[in-house]
């Protein structure tokens, strides 16, 4: 079970990057804002993923919910703050 889940953690770290590839590359600033909260949310999984591996997921699930927490709120502030100069442009 836990080669599978090495595995899947694996194959989302690639994920992770291309979407990084994805947001150096995006042609706008939201395909990037987009691409960095995929790769937050994805980091979140392998670190649950990883978590539970080690055996001690309860331990460790109060730095997850910071973490997703924190993805949570940058991204609400980094879109406002787009969307306000956005505004003020134009």
């Amino acid at each position: 079970m836990n080669v599978f889940l090495l595995a899947v953690a694996a194959a989302i770290t690639v994920n992770a990057f291309l979407c990084l590839y994805q947001a150096a590359r995006g042609p706008t600033i939201q395909d990037r804002l987009i691409s960095i909260n995929i790769v937050n949310t994805k980091a979140l999984v392998i670190l649950l993923i990883l978590f539970f591996v080690i055996g001690q997921p309860a331990m460790y699930l109060d730095i997850a919910l910071v973490y997703a927490l924190l993805n949570f709120v940058v991204t609400v502030a980094l879109s406002r703050y787009v969307e306000t100069e956005r505004g003020a442009r134009g």
